[in-house]
């Protein structure tokens, strides 16, 4: 049996009230004890602020030309570099929430003015906040179950709001994702020079969601179908905004990805 790894980043969380994201994010920290950073967030209000720091800075100040000079030292290939980077972004963004929307249904925001991300001595990414931590769910969640009908126009009071259908939850997603990755790409390309292009960037999103959506079932347990079709439907949501997520990129062969286009 494994057992979960005891973070010392997780297990300083001071958490005064339990929400669903806070259960949600527990769950996927299940899935991959033995780095349990590696899916789910932290909620903001829960921990100190060192080393954290807003995504938005990733704009607005020279933390990201930083993290591709350091890392570029370590290389003589920038656009080696610049993909590394796009890859940590998307998996900050999309590679972390995607699990959540396959696997449960529910979604957190990720919104650039709501992600926080925590930086490891060498300034590398290694885990990522929120400071918003209020989930979209969908009408039949079981947080809902016994409780008085949710209505979508509900209040975020408790943590967790209905969305209509997949559907709405999954352009929801697909739209706020696009919001916060299409700035930073376009920055990452101005640090590097264009190493990469952005539509390469875009390929690598689309590369995430495959991965996501086909590990998740591997990791849980849970249904590949319902995995493979809300998947396929932040993959549809996103090229609806004419991004081109759709690419040669392939998951490996016999992981299960039947049906899955990317």
């Amino acid at each position: 049996m494994t057992v979960l790894v005891d973070d010392p980043l997780i297990s300083s969380m001071a958490i005064a009230q339990s929400l669903p994201l806070h259960e949600s994010s527990r769950r996927l920290r299940e899935l991959y004890p033995e780095c349990p950073r590696v899916y789910g967030v932290a909620v903001i209000g829960d921990l100190s602020r060192r080393r954290w720091w807003p995504l938005t800075q990733a704009l607005t100040t020279d933390r990201l030309d930083s993290m591709f000079k350091l890392a570029a030292e370590e290389t003589e290939s920038r656009a080696a570099v610049a993909q590394q980077l796009a890859a940590t972004l998307a998996h900050v963004v999309v590679g972390r929430v995607v699990p959540l929307i396959v696997l449960e249904g529910r979604a957190w925001d990720t919104g650039l003015e709501n992600l926080w991300v925590h930086v490891d001595s060498e300034g590398a990414i290694d885990w990522v906040g929120v400071a918003d931590p209020t989930l979209r769910a969908l009408p039949d969640d079981p947080y809902f179950c016994g409780r008085r009908a949710p209505r979508t126009n509900g209040s975020a009071r408790d943590g967790i709001v209905v969305l209509p259908n997949e559907a709405a939850l999954t352009t929801w997603i697909a739209h706020r994702s696009h919001r916060t990755l299409e700035p930073l790409f376009g920055r990452l390309a101005e640090v590097s020079g264009s190493a990469i292009s952005i539509a390469a960037m875009w390929h690598i999103v689309g590369a995430a969601v495959v991965s996501a959506a086909t590990q998740v079932p591997l990791l849980a347990g849970s249904s590949e179908l319902t995995s493979m079709r809300r998947g396929q439907a932040v993959l549809d949501a996103l090229v609806g905004f004419g991004l081109p997520v759709r690419g040669t990129t392939r998951a490996p062969a016999g992981a299960g990805t039947k049906g899955l286009l990317n």
